[in-house]
């Protein structure tokens, strides 16, 4: 099922353009370990979902609104349709929409103002509607728009944009441009911008060229003024970019992986990890302040896990979230993760705006 399309640290061990060879473990003689979330954030805000709704039903989060309140999917007991349900701090669910499952449904690309949540409905075939649900009162779920275009997604917090009462989308346009789509919160006629290039969302009210670069040539533009700012070079590494961060990976002259951060404007370069670090989370740099990776152990090939890290770029510090963390996703300021086995195992989250 593609609720959310996350990068998961199966599919990481590529992330970043780069291939690990073997997850050996760091050399002997390195420093103590950074110290574990609990201890750097004593504050922050932890959560634990179960896996299964009260009905008995499995629940996949999508979005978290905080530690302990979620959105996500869940089928029904009937086995008919694919619900999409809030699940309060209490672990009650609350429905908001069900498709039938025969017409191969999913609710992605979640997006929050606070107020008012969005989301894709998309189903065999290719064919999607945006849709918008008011969080506060017993409002309906309303249907936005099915004309979407060709969306252009790329697995970011940013496939859609809430700003200035509107949702903003981006979707493929002829040839070598792309179209910048939008529709009012309440509906109505789809409007279409076109941009010349190839462009992703990102912070609003910016684009980014193409999400990522390799040559050294990508930008950054600003939908309101049109003002461009190139993103700083790299050597020959795969660049993402938001307009306060980019991300470098790159290899070492052994051919080990170095994950950086970069200013957007090519100041304060840092090194985040090397060596058995891969990166996890397609978002760089979240909240303009931490660094999301994970560590690889002798036991992820068989496993598919490892050590969940963040660097936070405010203190410097890099800190323990899980030892063993799989099914890794982020999205408006909430991390989560799973621990145990497929067959059982429990969710855990953190809302990183508490830290």
């Amino acid at each position: 099922m593609d609720e959310h399309r996350f990068l998961s640290l199966g599919a990481a061990l590529t992330a970043g353009g780069v291939l690990l060879l073997s997850p050996f473990a760091p050399p002997p003689g390195q420093p103590p370990p950074p110290p574990t979330a609990a201890q750097a954030w004593p504050g922050a805000q932890r959560g634990r979902v179960p896996a299964d709704l009260t009905d008995g039903m499995p629940y996949t989060p999508i979005l978290f609104f905080d530690a302990a309140r979620s959105v996500g999917s869940a089928p029904s007991p009937d086995g008919r349709h694919l619900r999409l349900v809030l699940q309060s701090a209490d672990g009650r669910g609350r429905e908001l929409r069900r498709l039938t499952l025969d017409r191969n449904p999913a609710f992605e690309r979640p997006a929050t103002d606070g107020e008012v949540l969005v989301w894709v409905e998309s189903f065999g075939g290719g064919y999607r509607e945006l849709w918008a649900a008011d969080l506060h009162g017993g409002v309906r779920p309303r249907r936005l728009t099915a004309s979407l275009g060709y969306p252009l997604f790329h697995q970011t917090q940013y496939d859609l944009v809430i700003a200035e009462g509107r949702v903003h989308w981006v979707a493929a346009g002829s040839r070598d441009d792309t179209e910048v789509r939008s529709v009012s919160l309440t509906g109505g006629a789809v409007e279409v911008r076109t941009e010349p290039g190839r462009w992703a969302m990102t912070a609003w009210p910016w684009l980014v060229d193409s999400l990522t670069d390799l040559a050294g040539t990508g930008r950054l533009r600003n939908l309101l003024t049109g003002q461009e700012r190139a993103m700083p070079w790299t050597r020959s590494s795969l660049t993402e970019c938001t307009p306060t961060w980019c991300r470098a990976v790159s290899a070492d002259d052994d051919g080990w992986p170095i994950i950086e951060v970069v200013r957007s404007d090519g100041s304060d370069r840092r090194v985040v990890a090397r060596r058995t670090a891969t990166t996890v989370v397609t978002d760089v740099a979240v909240l303009n302040r931490f660094e999301l990776f994970v560590e690889l152990a002798p036991t992820t090939r068989f496993t598919g896990r490892g050590r969940l890290m963040v660097y936070d770029l405010a203190t410097g510090q890099t800190v323990r979230i899980s030892p063993e963390a799989g099914n890794v996703a982020y999205r408006a300021g909430v991390l989560w993760w799973t621990t145990g086995t497929p067959e059982s195992f429990v969710r855990h989250s953190i809302d990183l705006r508490t830290v």
